[in-house]
Protein backbone atom coordinates (compact mmCIF):
# COMPACT_ATOMS: atom_id res chain seq x y z
CA UNK A 1 0.00 0.00 0.00
CA UNK A 2 2.75 2.67 1.00
CA UNK A 3 4.40 1.47 -2.68
CA UNK A 4 1.12 2.66 -4.18
CA UNK A 5 0.81 5.85 -2.08
CA UNK A 6 4.59 7.05 -3.53
CA UNK A 7 3.63 6.59 -6.97
CA UNK A 8 0.37 8.97 -6.30
CA UNK A 9 2.42 11.37 -5.24
CA UNK A 10 4.88 10.77 -7.82
CA UNK A 11 2.24 11.15 -10.27
CA UNK A 12 1.14 14.34 -9.12
CA UNK A 13 4.65 16.21 -9.14
CA UNK A 14 4.51 14.67 -12.79
CA UNK A 15 1.32 16.49 -13.38
CA UNK A 16 2.50 19.25 -11.16
CA UNK A 17 6.15 19.55 -13.30
CA UNK A 18 3.68 19.27 -16.67
CA UNK A 19 1.80 22.12 -15.87
CA UNK A 20 4.52 24.51 -14.70
CA UNK A 21 6.15 23.49 -18.39
CA UNK A 22 2.82 24.99 -19.81
CA UNK A 23 3.49 28.16 -17.88
CA UNK A 24 6.87 28.28 -19.40
CA UNK A 25 5.47 27.96 -23.11
CA UNK A 26 3.55 31.28 -21.96
CA UNK A 27 2.10 32.58 -25.03
CA UNK A 28 4.61 31.89 -27.55
CA UNK A 29 2.48 29.38 -29.48
CA UNK A 30 -1.12 29.43 -30.00
CA UNK A 31 -3.37 27.56 -27.34
CA UNK A 32 -4.52 24.59 -29.35
CA UNK A 33 -1.03 24.47 -31.15
CA UNK A 34 -0.03 23.71 -27.45
CA UNK A 35 -2.50 21.20 -27.14
CA UNK A 36 -1.92 19.22 -30.22
CA UNK A 37 2.05 18.55 -29.37
CA UNK A 38 1.30 18.42 -25.71
CA UNK A 39 -1.42 15.65 -26.42
CA UNK A 40 0.91 14.04 -28.89
CA UNK A 41 3.56 13.40 -26.55
CA UNK A 42 1.47 12.71 -23.64
CA UNK A 43 0.26 9.00 -26.18
CA UNK A 44 3.32 7.49 -25.64
CA UNK A 45 3.59 6.62 -21.51
CA UNK A 46 -0.36 6.34 -21.49
CA UNK A 47 0.61 3.42 -24.04
CA UNK A 48 1.63 1.37 -21.44
CA UNK A 49 -1.75 1.54 -19.72
CA UNK A 50 -2.67 -1.42 -21.98
CA UNK A 51 -4.05 -4.53 -20.10
CA UNK A 52 -2.76 -7.60 -21.66
CA UNK A 53 -6.49 -8.42 -22.73
CA UNK A 54 -7.20 -5.29 -24.41
CA UNK A 55 -7.08 -4.75 -27.69
CA UNK A 56 -6.50 -1.12 -29.64
CA UNK A 57 -9.73 -1.14 -32.17
CA UNK A 58 -11.25 -0.55 -28.34
CA UNK A 59 -10.53 2.33 -28.41
CA UNK A 60 -12.97 3.63 -30.92
CA UNK A 61 -15.56 0.77 -30.07
CA UNK A 62 -17.08 1.99 -26.65
CA UNK A 63 -20.23 0.26 -24.89
CA UNK A 64 -21.70 3.21 -24.26
CA UNK A 65 -21.21 6.09 -27.14
CA UNK A 66 -23.09 8.56 -26.01
CA UNK A 67 -21.75 8.84 -22.79
CA UNK A 68 -18.04 7.97 -24.23
CA UNK A 69 -18.57 11.33 -26.50
CA UNK A 70 -19.61 12.95 -23.71
CA UNK A 71 -16.38 11.91 -21.85
CA UNK A 72 -14.32 12.80 -24.99
CA UNK A 73 -15.69 16.36 -25.12
CA UNK A 74 -15.06 17.28 -21.37
CA UNK A 75 -12.26 16.03 -21.46
CA UNK A 76 -11.06 17.91 -24.42
CA UNK A 77 -12.32 20.86 -23.63
CA UNK A 78 -10.62 20.44 -20.55
CA UNK A 79 -7.31 20.42 -21.58
CA UNK A 80 -7.81 23.40 -23.70
CA UNK A 81 -9.50 25.32 -20.68
CA UNK A 82 -6.64 23.98 -18.64
CA UNK A 83 -3.63 25.38 -21.18
CA UNK A 84 -5.30 28.82 -20.97
CA UNK A 85 -5.65 28.67 -16.99
CA UNK A 86 -1.72 27.69 -16.70
CA UNK A 87 0.10 29.87 -19.18
CA UNK A 88 -1.98 33.21 -17.79
CA UNK A 89 -1.74 32.57 -13.90
CA UNK A 90 -0.03 31.74 -10.98
CA UNK A 91 0.20 27.89 -10.55
CA UNK A 92 -1.18 28.00 -7.13
CA UNK A 93 -3.73 29.63 -8.18
CA UNK A 94 -4.89 28.02 -10.83
CA UNK A 95 -4.64 24.58 -8.81
CA UNK A 96 -7.02 26.69 -5.92
CA UNK A 97 -9.66 26.88 -8.89
CA UNK A 98 -9.02 23.82 -10.43
CA UNK A 99 -9.76 21.89 -6.98
CA UNK A 100 -13.17 23.70 -6.85
CA UNK A 101 -13.87 19.89 -9.01
CA UNK A 102 -15.45 18.29 -6.24
CA UNK A 103 -17.81 21.04 -5.35
CA UNK A 104 -19.09 21.14 -8.61
CA UNK A 105 -19.36 17.02 -8.01
CA UNK A 106 -21.65 17.56 -5.30
CA UNK A 107 -23.85 20.09 -7.44
CA UNK A 108 -24.25 18.33 -10.25
CA UNK A 109 -24.84 15.06 -8.32
CA UNK A 110 -27.86 17.08 -6.17
CA UNK A 111 -28.77 18.34 -9.94
CA UNK A 112 -28.24 15.82 -12.45
CA UNK A 113 -28.69 12.48 -10.56
CA UNK A 114 -30.73 13.57 -8.05
CA UNK A 115 -28.76 12.40 -5.27
CA UNK A 116 -29.90 13.76 -1.49
CA UNK A 117 -26.98 15.95 -0.15
CA UNK A 118 -26.29 16.59 3.76
CA UNK A 119 -25.56 19.95 4.92
CA UNK A 120 -21.94 18.70 6.00
CA UNK A 121 -21.23 18.94 1.96
CA UNK A 122 -23.41 21.83 0.91
CA UNK A 123 -21.19 23.58 3.71
CA UNK A 124 -18.39 22.22 1.99
CA UNK A 125 -19.70 23.80 -1.30
CA UNK A 126 -20.11 27.04 0.49
CA UNK A 127 -16.29 26.75 2.25
CA UNK A 128 -14.87 26.01 -0.89
CA UNK A 129 -16.52 29.01 -2.73
CA UNK A 130 -16.05 31.72 0.23
CA UNK A 131 -11.69 30.17 -0.36
CA UNK A 132 -12.20 30.79 -4.18
CA UNK A 133 -13.18 34.48 -3.26
CA UNK A 134 -10.19 35.10 -1.14
CA UNK A 135 -8.15 33.70 -4.31
CA UNK A 136 -9.00 35.58 -6.68
CA UNK A 137 -10.45 38.97 -4.81
CA UNK A 138 -12.74 40.12 -7.22
CA UNK A 139 -13.22 43.88 -6.83
CA UNK A 140 -9.92 44.28 -5.64
CA UNK A 141 -7.29 42.10 -8.55
CA UNK A 142 -8.16 42.16 -11.92
CA UNK A 143 -10.29 38.81 -13.11
CA UNK A 144 -8.32 37.16 -16.16
CA UNK A 145 -9.26 35.08 -18.94
CA UNK A 146 -8.04 32.46 -17.22
CA UNK A 147 -9.48 32.30 -14.10
CA UNK A 148 -12.61 31.28 -15.75
CA UNK A 149 -10.61 28.80 -17.60
CA UNK A 150 -9.95 27.05 -14.29
CA UNK A 151 -13.20 27.28 -13.38
CA UNK A 152 -13.82 25.88 -16.28
CA UNK A 153 -11.48 23.06 -16.15
CA UNK A 154 -12.94 22.00 -12.45
CA UNK A 155 -16.97 21.65 -14.37
CA UNK A 156 -15.60 19.70 -17.39
CA UNK A 157 -14.01 17.56 -14.75
CA UNK A 158 -16.88 17.47 -12.91
CA UNK A 159 -18.99 16.27 -15.68
CA UNK A 160 -16.33 13.40 -16.61
CA UNK A 161 -16.60 12.10 -12.59
CA UNK A 162 -20.57 11.92 -13.24
CA UNK A 163 -20.13 10.22 -16.64
CA UNK A 164 -18.02 7.60 -14.94
CA UNK A 165 -20.07 7.36 -12.50
CA UNK A 166 -22.95 6.05 -14.67
CA UNK A 167 -20.91 4.52 -17.03
CA UNK A 168 -19.73 2.48 -13.81
CA UNK A 169 -17.58 -0.91 -14.53
CA UNK A 170 -19.20 -0.95 -18.36
CA UNK A 171 -16.72 0.43 -20.02
CA UNK A 172 -12.89 -0.34 -20.45
CA UNK A 173 -10.00 1.41 -19.55
CA UNK A 174 -8.22 2.24 -22.74
CA UNK A 175 -11.86 3.46 -24.01
CA UNK A 176 -11.94 5.97 -21.55
CA UNK A 177 -8.28 7.22 -21.96
CA UNK A 178 -7.67 6.62 -25.53
CA UNK A 179 -10.65 7.81 -26.48
CA UNK A 180 -10.06 11.28 -24.87
CA UNK A 181 -6.26 11.65 -26.04
CA UNK A 182 -7.41 10.86 -29.80
CA UNK A 183 -10.49 13.40 -29.19
CA UNK A 184 -7.68 16.25 -28.05
CA UNK A 185 -5.26 15.46 -30.49
CA UNK A 186 -7.88 15.97 -33.22
CA UNK A 187 -9.47 18.74 -32.12
CA UNK A 188 -6.66 20.85 -31.52
CA UNK A 189 -5.05 19.38 -34.96
CA UNK A 190 -8.09 20.66 -36.83
CA UNK A 191 -8.44 24.03 -34.49
CA UNK A 192 -4.85 25.05 -34.52
CA UNK A 193 -4.35 25.18 -38.64
CA UNK A 194 -5.16 28.98 -39.72
CA UNK A 195 -2.86 29.86 -36.85
CA UNK A 196 -0.14 27.38 -37.22
CA UNK A 197 3.50 28.73 -37.31
CA UNK A 198 6.44 26.30 -36.47
CA UNK A 199 7.65 26.48 -32.59
CA UNK A 200 11.18 27.66 -32.13
CA UNK A 201 13.64 25.19 -31.47
CA UNK A 202 13.60 25.72 -27.41
CA UNK A 203 10.60 25.23 -27.33
CA UNK A 204 9.99 21.71 -28.21
CA UNK A 205 12.02 20.44 -25.47
CA UNK A 206 9.13 22.38 -22.91
CA UNK A 207 6.09 20.67 -25.10
CA UNK A 208 7.89 17.16 -24.74
CA UNK A 209 8.94 17.58 -21.41
CA UNK A 210 5.15 18.73 -20.60
CA UNK A 211 3.26 15.70 -22.41
CA UNK A 212 5.56 13.37 -21.29
CA UNK A 213 4.76 14.68 -17.72
CA UNK A 214 0.88 14.41 -18.22
CA UNK A 215 0.83 10.65 -20.02
CA UNK A 216 3.38 9.80 -17.08
CA UNK A 217 1.20 11.25 -14.80
CA UNK A 218 -1.69 9.02 -15.98
CA UNK A 219 1.14 5.83 -16.11
CA UNK A 220 1.73 6.38 -12.22
CA UNK A 221 -1.82 6.93 -11.08
CA UNK A 222 -1.92 3.38 -13.42
CA UNK A 223 0.11 1.86 -11.15
CA UNK A 224 -0.48 3.39 -7.60
CA UNK A 225 -4.35 2.54 -8.20
CA UNK A 226 -3.38 -1.36 -8.51
CA UNK A 227 -1.19 -0.85 -5.26
CA UNK A 228 -3.16 0.60 -2.76
CA UNK A 229 -6.68 1.36 -2.46
CA UNK A 230 -8.32 4.11 -4.25
CA UNK A 231 -9.64 5.83 -2.10
CA UNK A 232 -6.17 6.01 0.16
CA UNK A 233 -4.87 7.35 -3.61
CA UNK A 234 -6.94 10.79 -4.64
CA UNK A 235 -6.32 12.73 -1.72
CA UNK A 236 -2.72 12.56 -2.32
CA UNK A 237 -4.04 15.08 -5.79
CA UNK A 238 -4.21 17.87 -3.31
CA UNK A 239 -0.49 17.90 -3.40
CA UNK A 240 -0.59 19.59 -5.82
CA UNK A 241 -0.70 22.52 -4.30
CA UNK A 242 2.21 22.40 -2.83
CA UNK A 243 3.93 21.33 -5.64
CA UNK A 244 2.73 24.47 -7.73
CA UNK A 245 3.41 26.73 -4.61
CA UNK A 246 7.41 25.47 -4.59
CA UNK A 247 7.46 25.07 -8.47
CA UNK A 248 5.87 28.95 -8.98
CA UNK A 249 8.13 30.51 -6.17
CA UNK A 250 11.40 28.98 -7.76
CA UNK A 251 11.32 29.67 -11.15
CA UNK A 252 8.41 31.98 -11.73
CA UNK A 253 9.11 33.95 -9.08
CA UNK A 254 5.31 33.73 -7.99
CA UNK A 255 4.54 34.16 -4.14
CA UNK A 256 1.16 33.75 -3.06
CA UNK A 257 0.12 36.54 0.18
CA UNK A 258 -1.36 35.37 3.27
CA UNK A 259 -4.83 35.59 1.87
CA UNK A 260 -4.90 33.47 -0.99
CA UNK A 261 -2.77 30.77 1.25
CA UNK A 262 -5.74 30.98 3.18
CA UNK A 263 -8.09 30.56 0.57
CA UNK A 264 -5.80 27.91 -1.10
CA UNK A 265 -6.14 25.79 2.05
CA UNK A 266 -9.86 26.65 2.67
CA UNK A 267 -10.35 24.98 -1.18
CA UNK A 268 -7.98 22.42 -0.80
CA UNK A 269 -10.07 21.21 3.04
CA UNK A 270 -13.43 21.30 1.16
CA UNK A 271 -12.74 19.19 -1.91
CA UNK A 272 -10.75 16.96 0.41
CA UNK A 273 -13.77 16.56 3.06
CA UNK A 274 -16.36 16.21 0.17
CA UNK A 275 -14.18 13.36 -1.27
CA UNK A 276 -14.40 11.60 1.84
CA UNK A 277 -17.70 12.31 1.98
CA UNK A 278 -18.43 10.87 -1.56
CA UNK A 279 -16.25 7.48 -1.27
CA UNK A 280 -18.39 6.79 1.82
CA UNK A 281 -21.63 6.88 0.03
CA UNK A 282 -20.74 5.94 -3.32
CA UNK A 283 -19.36 2.68 -4.92
CA UNK A 284 -16.90 4.03 -7.31
CA UNK A 285 -14.07 5.49 -5.83
CA UNK A 286 -11.65 3.02 -8.07
CA UNK A 287 -12.21 5.58 -11.28
CA UNK A 288 -11.85 8.57 -9.03
CA UNK A 289 -8.03 9.26 -9.32
CA UNK A 290 -7.92 8.10 -12.86
CA UNK A 291 -9.42 11.42 -13.72
CA UNK A 292 -7.30 14.08 -15.34
CA UNK A 293 -8.37 16.53 -18.00
CA UNK A 294 -5.33 18.02 -18.94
Amino acid sequence: MQAGILLAFASYFAFACGDASLKAIGDRLPIFEIGFFVSIFALLPALFTKRPEDNWGNVFVPNRPGLVALRMASGTLGGILGVVAFTSLPLAEAYALIFLLPIFVTVFSFVVLKEPIGWRRWLAVIGGLIGVLLVVRPGFREILPGHFAAIGVAICGAITVIVLRVLGPSERRITLIGAVLVAAIVVNGVLMVPDFEIPANDLWPIMILAGLCAGMGHLLIVFATRLAPAARVAPTQYSQIVWATIIGASFFSEFPDLIAIIGMVLVAASGLFTFVRETERTRWPSRVPLIRNR
